[in-house]
């Protein structure tokens, strides 16, 4: 174990038991597949917080060889119950061992985690406020912000099992970070404080990719938004509009003489 992953006591680096199990995901009383889907869902959760390899044989122990036939189904199941819950999506990373892990939507410092160490992934919670935030006419009040985590159960000043301290994740390290903006409202006295996409996230996202995790969240589409959705069809063509004219700005055909018709094309480096 490398020295970033030692945690004293146990306990990870939010102060919380590496061990404890969001309760969202006890299934007991539920049919067999939902059950089964359950146990899953706690056993990557699990491995992703210990930083530990996700091996497709031991999936098969869980699933139990009885029912390997319907192995897809299962890790569909789990994995898209995951992804609406914490933004990670769970990605074949060794096609040779069959192994996986769960990757995070957004490239936050440690797969997601923010600090460094072990820990549940800190992305749903950053996809939800972008989500609140673009809803909120691509600005939202600090009011707004904790009064929509309360609704998550995520209160400031009192620590959450996934997220420590609210307050300093989302006004400290997603500010730190420019996945978030956090300024003062202009002229405000007392001062009042308001929310924007930061500008990592403006690179890394967009407010289709938004939604459509926010209309997934709902079970239902990007279009059942009317107004929002287009907003963001607006948004994806302004930025293919930009990149176009990115692209062509830093590209062109060099030739060395009228003559000669071979041609080399300048791309930019990504």
């Amino acid at each position: 174990m490398q020295k970033s992953d030692k945690v004293s006591n146990g306990q990870d680096e939010d102060g919380v038991n590496p061990y404890e199990v969001p309760p969202f995901f006890d299934r007991s009383g539920s049919d067999f597949l939902t059950r089964k889907c359950g146990l899953l869902e706690q056993f990557l959760l699990y491995k992703y917080k210990m930083k530990q390899p996700i091996l497709k044989e031991d999936i098969l122990k869980i699933i139990h060889e009885n029912h390997h036939d319907q192995f897809a189904e299962i890790l569909k199941r789990a994995s898209e119950r995951i992804e609406i819950i914490f933004a990670v999506e769970l990605k074949e990373v060794n096609s040779t061992r069959q192994c996986y892990d769960l990757v995070s939507k957004l490239k936050l410092p440690n797969n997601g985690r923010v600090r460094a160490g072990r820990g549940l992934p800190k992305t749903g919670l950053l996809m939800n406020l972008l989500g609140m935030i673009f809803m909120k006419g691509n600005c939202a009040t600090e009011e707004d912000i904790w009064k929509f985590l309360s609704m998550m159960q995520v209160y400031a000043g009192r620590k959450h099992f996934i997220y420590g301290e609210p307050r300093k994740l989302v006004t400290k390290d997603l500010v730190r970070l420019k996945y978030l903006e956090y300024r003062q409202v202009a002229d405000s006295d007392p001062p009042r404080y308001e929310f924007l996409w930061g500008p990592k996230t403006h690179i890394e996202t967009s407010k289709m990719k938004v939604l459509e995790f926010f209309a997934k969240v709902n079970e239902t589409v990007p279009s059942a938004f009317p107004t929002y959705y287009e907003e963001a069809l607006r948004d994806e063509e302004q930025r293919a509009a930009t990149f176009s004219l990115s692209s062509h700005g830093s590209s062109g055909l060099s030739c060395f003489s009228s003559e000669n018709t071979n041609c080399i094309m300048s791309v930019p480096y990504s």
